[in-house]
């Protein structure tokens, strides 16, 4: 399946107006400095989920599907991104925040073996939610750091808000693909 070249060009106008705001951020404020590693990291970032979401929405030209989809793509981008800039578990050096490649796995995989069908994609995005919420919890057994003090530190009360809002994102996109399921959409075309 390929996409039209104006999607690409699109796409590509998007992740360069999108890196502009931090390029001309860093000309106003010494608060924002980035290096060209976190231009590079952030245009991929924003030019691969941009892609993906044209690949997902061209599977349904339902509503609910397209949203299920972007709704999970964004969980996805805000939990890479959020992970490599500050952390959830601590700060973004502790290595319990690695455990978070779970749940981008869970969804990933559950989306392949669904082969994209609003059935499957709600439970693959209901147990992304579910390996969501057991991540702080695995850390904690197995004995990963939760000082009370320095870099590390854990915020216990922002770790819970910040894994209800995923789960949030999560479950929301599991709603919208059973809704496409429940209205008869199903992918038009097979993943090439």
């Amino acid at each position: 399946m390929t996409l039209p070249l104006k999607n690409l060009l699109r796409l590509a106008l998007a992740t360069a107006g999108f890196l502009l705001i931090p390029l001309v951020a860093m000309q106003f404020t010494k608060e924002v400095n980035w290096t060209l590693s976190d231009f590079v990291f952030a245009g991929v970032m924003v030019f691969g989920t941009g892609l993906v979401y044209q690949l997902v929405a061209s599977r349904s030209a339902a509503t609910p599907y397209r949203l299920g989809g972007g709704l999970a793509l964004a969980a996805g981008f805000l939990l890479i991104w959020v992970n490599a800039a500050v952390g959830i578990i601590g700060s973004e050096h502790n290595s319990a925040n690695l455990l978070y490649a779970g749940v981008l796995a869970v969804a990933a995989i559950g989306a392949l073996l669904a082969q994209f069908r609003p059935v499957g994609m709600a439970r693959a995005m209901a147990a992304a939610a579910a390996a969501q919420v057991a991540v702080p919890l695995l850390a904690w057994l197995m004995g990963r750091p939760w000082p009370a003090t320095g870099d590390e530190a854990w915020n216990t009360g922002l770790m819970v808000g910040v894994t209800v809002l995923f789960v949030a994102l999560w479950g929301g996109s599991a709603a919208l693909f059973r809704w496409a399921a429940a209205t008869g959409a199903s992918p038009s075309r097979q993943v090439a």
